[in-house]
């Protein structure tokens, strides 16, 4: 199936988890051609049913809920506790005496899952680990199109193989998490422009590029080089819908040569952002810190309160390479704007 066929203009807007898609603005995206995508994956049920149903208030077009493929953890609690004292230098900056533990490691997938069939959206697009076949079989009986998050050919056969409709192949240059599930994660090192004609050649399903894309000419080069579309994650976090905070938001603005780094330090699974304080003081313990979502899970307070006082050293300021050519845009001039320019001769 062409992608064309789901929606008009080669445009996903990438889901970013943490709050920062609105409602607002992935209706903006998908009303203006595009595929507008909510990032499910930190969310409840219910919240996901309730931000569902306000996209479907602002927008009659397709739109896409991604989710992370992952098990709830159950670590010891002497694993916890030395987490928790390898945190202290950032924990401890912000006055406090100690760190609480989180009431629960992440969303549970599987009502998230059910949740999903349930809302049946156009599309469900999903990272962090694979679907099985019959998961696959039972949202294409529920009429939704099925893409998976790759970062290299062996795990885009494997979608291919299980049924899923597409594939988004996703270079190194990406903002935030990647969706390895094959092998280890610092050996998917394949920047975008790498990574895509390897899986287009590899696969008979479309294929979407991701990773350092920000402007109508990087995505022409992506379509000459046989992607069906692309997904933009940091040149639409920075939009006038995103509710991204201020401090945050003027960092991504301000980025200029300031270096990304893939770090495992706030979330025990690498993802790219702006390197800062609490990168350097973890970088040490790196390797030790739990998986995901543990460490995820254990970090949230302190990037949470830091967010509040617009302490940028201490939060996650997830990003893609490409951060320093970011536009603070309404939603849908950004498609407008990106469609012009692969127009433009």
């Amino acid at each position: 199936m062409s992608l064309t066929s789901v929606f008009p203009h080669p445009i996903v807007q990438g889901p970013t988890a943490g709050g920062f898609n609105t409602p607002a603005q992935i209706a903006a995206v998908s009303n203006a051609g595009g595929l507008g995508s909510l990032a499910c994956s930190l969310l409840s049920p219910d919240a996901i049913r309730d931000q569902t149903a306000q996209i479907r208030a602002l927008t009659d077009r397709p739109f896409c809920l991604n989710f992370f493929v992952q098990e709830t953890p159950n670590p010891s609690a002497d694993e916890v506790e030395r987490a928790k004292e390898w945190l202290k230098p950032a924990w401890s900056s912000l006055g406090w005496t100690g760190l609480p533990t989180p009431a629960k490691w992440c969303e549970d997938f599987a009502p998230q899952f059910e949740t999903l069939i349930a809302l049946r959206p156009a599309v469900a697009s999903f990272t962090f680990g694979i679907l099985t076949v019959e998961q696959i079989q039972r949202l294409h009986e529920a009429g939704i199109f099925v893409i998976g998050t790759v970062t290299h050919v062996d795990e885009a056969l494997a979608w291919e193989s299980r049924g899923a409709d597409a594939v988004i192949a996703s270079g190194v240059e990406s903002g935030g998490h990647r969706g390895t599930f094959i092998g280890a994660q610092e050996n998917a090192t394949l920047g975008t422009f790498e990574l895509l004609p390897a899986v287009v050649a590899a696969v008979n399903i479309p294929v979407i590029a991701a990773g350092g894309i920000m402007d109508g000419a990087d995505i022409r080069r992506a379509l000459a080089a046989g992607a069906q579309a692309v997904q933009m994650g940091t040149a639409f976090l920075v939009c006038d819908e995103s509710s991204i905070g201020a401090a945050y938001k003027q960092r991504l603005l301000t980025a200029g040569d300031h270096p990304t780094k893939l770090t495992r330090t706030f979330s025990g699974r690498y993802a790219r952002g702006l390197e800062n304080r609490f990168i350097q003081q973890m970088a040490a313990n790196e390797r030790l810190l739990p998986l995901y979502p543990v460490q995820n899970a254990l970090t949230s307070p302190i990037r949470a309160e830091a967010a509040k006082r617009g302490e940028t050293e201490l939060m996650s300021l997830w990003c893609g390479t490409g951060v320093s050519r970011a536009r603070a845009l309404p939603a849908a001039k950004l498609v407008e704007t990106l469609l012009a320019e692969i127009s433009a001769q």
